[in-house]
């Protein structure tokens, strides 16, 4: 009978903390896709499974289990479809068929298949604004077939005053230089390209062919994909007046898309109203079928108060679940203080709707790599800050081990940004550099292909810088960042408050904190002096000790050791996650709760 006094102890101990871990003031859980990982598969260079240089399906499927190691929960593909291949699987052929280089329609059903063994979701990448000069649609629209004859937007252009063949309808720009009109001599007319002359741009104002897509969607939807990232939203529609676009003032080249200020082709109000049809079929199909959320993720570098918009409508009608964030690419760069960083999370975070999770993108195919952007020094202080971030994380293949852009000849070249720039201006347009093969070990091709030749050159510096070696090495890129995802999956960083703060030029501090659990405290030096600094005002009630939880390759600290809140030293370009320790009991209950999220 004697024990029985020790019950409410008992209960106490641990009951409370399972109440606690209930609260209802605050969130108990995120959906999947708000607290994920996401890694963005570049499919010709990411693995090849056939020896062709090209990577294909099969590759992608056998490297599955690395990125279940590495803590990924959902990758999306850059387009696989069937395509000429004139700007690398954007000029679409066929939306219902995969490229035969990478594979076949069966090879596409095993890999969902096998993703969805290992916990992990397929995003499929959606490209609604143009399709190829070669899909059936256009060479039917060109020869004027009844039903067709405006699947794509065509004009008859302006009169000559010389004579002759009419002159294109207006200044328009295509992003890859020169005019966004293209003669047909079969037709008779102009028809418009947003980007090459490859890809001549569907007609959302034809009703007929905004349920062509929706169908696409759909038949993806089918095929067990969790979602789709929908490529250049913004182009979807244009100024039915067809008015010139103004000067932009930027450069003098008047052959560059930046030569305009393209308010008559980008971003116009029936973009984001679109963007909200495709969420009620994703809605529709989701509660038709059931099972986890499928998603919708859209690209579109438009300013905040548009992209505000992509989340939900004034009148409530819910949009992209994640309008991307690229101003961790567009917004910093080398030369930015910590200052600029915390700009960037504040920004994004005051056009936040209520109930909706931010997102953060540091790296993708079109852009410099992390390391050549914002510095090779830097790499594990960039990852430290992006997977600290609240709400879902975007990564870049290759951003996880610190690969680099890598140079490209003229002769190597074939991104069409770079080919129509010219051998003069090629490097500065080219995406090429960014896109080269992944690095998987020290042998021959990088461990990429068993072939002798790849589609690109694989980069100088795959023998220090791949997968087996950073696997192997006491410490390593990929090493902390898949430490960084390990704190990912704790109560605090998946429910937390986030506050950014610049400590100083240099210093970035990102504090995650939840009421009774464990505080993270995130510091990264991006200056190159050595930085000490107090961290007592980062947090209420901090303990007189902070511990390391995560440190950079760099850092002579180690994990576990223990450092005095009021004095932290930190050495040029060093970054860490410092912990402050909660109470025995909070302990238990901290780790029962993050034992119940996961």
């Amino acid at each position: 009978m004697g024990a029985l006094k020790f019950l409410p102890v008992v209960f106490i101990v641990l009951i409370v903390p399972w109440v606690k871990c209930l609260n209802l003031t605050e969130p108990t859980s995120r959906d999947w896709w708000q607290k994920a990982a996401f890694y963005q598969i570049y499919p010709r260079s990411f693995m090849d499974s056939d020896g062709d240089g090209v990577g294909d399906l099969n590759g992608i499927a056998s490297k599955l289990p690395y990125l279940k190691s590495i803590g990924i929960k959902a990758f999306w593909l850059s387009p696989i479809y069937k395509s000429p291949m004139v700007d690398f699987g954007y000029d679409i052929s066929d939306f219902r068929d995969i490229h035969e280089e990478f594979g076949t329609m069966a090879d596409f059903e095993r890999l969902v298949e096998q993703a969805h063994a290992l916990g992990l979701k397929v995003i499929m990448d959606f490209v609604p604004n143009h399709s190829s000069n070669l899909h059936e649609w256009f060479i039917k629209s060109e020869n004027q077939e009844p039903g067709y004859e405006d699947y794509y937007v065509w004009q008859d252009g302006k009169t000559n005053p010389a004579g002759g063949r009419n002159l294109p309808p207006n200044n328009w720009i295509q992003a890859f230089r020169g005019s966004a009109w293209q003669w047909s001599d079969k037709r008779q007319q102009y028809y418009l390209h947003q980007f090459t002359v490859e890809q001549p741009d569907l007609n959302y104002r034809n009703p007929t062919v905004v349920q062509e897509m929706k169908d696409v969607l759909v038949f993806w939807l089918d095929k067990g994909v969790d979602g789709f990232r929908i490529d250049a939203v913004p182009t979807l529609f244009e100024d039915t007046q067809l008015r010139d676009e103004p000067l932009s003032g930027l450069v003098d080249d008047p052959e560059d898309t930046n030569y305009l200020t393209h308010i008559y082709t980008q971003d116009l109000p029936e973009t984001v109203e679109m963007v909200y049809e495709w969420r009620e079929l994703i809605d529709a199909y989701q509660q038709q079928h059931g099972g986890e959320t499928r998603v919708i993720m859209t690209e579109a570098y438009s300013s905040l108060d548009i992209i505000k918009t992509y989340y939900a409508s004034s009148t409530g009608r819910l949009g992209s679940h994640m309008p991307f964030n690229f101003r961790l690419i567009t917004e910093v760069n080398k030369q930015s203080t910590a200052s600029d960083y915390v700009k960037v999370v504040k920004d994004w975070m005051s056009i936040l709707p209520a109930g909706q999770v931010a997102n953060w993108v540091m790296g993708n195919h079109d852009r410099p790599r992390v390391g050549t952007r914002l510095g090779e020094e830097r790499i594990d202080a960039l990852n430290m800050i992006l997977l600290s971030l609240s709400g879902a994380s975007v990564t870049y293949q290759g951003e996880e081990i610190g690969m680099t852009d890598v140079h490209i000849s003229w002769e190597d070249t074939v991104d069409p940004a770079a080919c129509n720039a010219g051998r003069d201006l090629y490097e500065e347009k080219s995406r090429d550099p960014c896109r080269t093969p992944f690095q998987w070990d020290d042998t021959s091709m990088a461990g990429f292909t068993t072939g002798s030749s790849t589609w690109l050159p694989v980069g100088e510096l795959y023998k220090e810088v791949n997968v087996l070696v950073q696997q192997q090495a006491e410490k390593s890129h990929l090493k902390v960042y898949r430490s960084m995802m390990e704190l990912r999956k704790s109560r605090t960083y998946q429910l937390g408050t986030v506050k950014a703060v610049a400590i100083g030029d240099s210093v970035l501090a990102v504090v995650r904190e939840l009421p009774n659990f464990s505080t993270y405290i995130t510091l990264a030096n991006l200056g190159s002096q050595l930085e000490v600094i107090n961290a007592v005002a980062l947090s209420n009630s901090l303990p007189d000790k902070l511990y390391f939880d995560v440190v950079s390759v760099g850092s002579h600290n180690i994990r576990g050791g223990s450092v005095a809140t009021k004095d932290i030293v930190l050495l040029p370009n060093e970054a860490f996650v410092l912990k402050a320790r909660v109470g025995p009991v909070e302990k238990v209950y901290s780790s029962i709760c993050d034992s119940w999220l996961q």
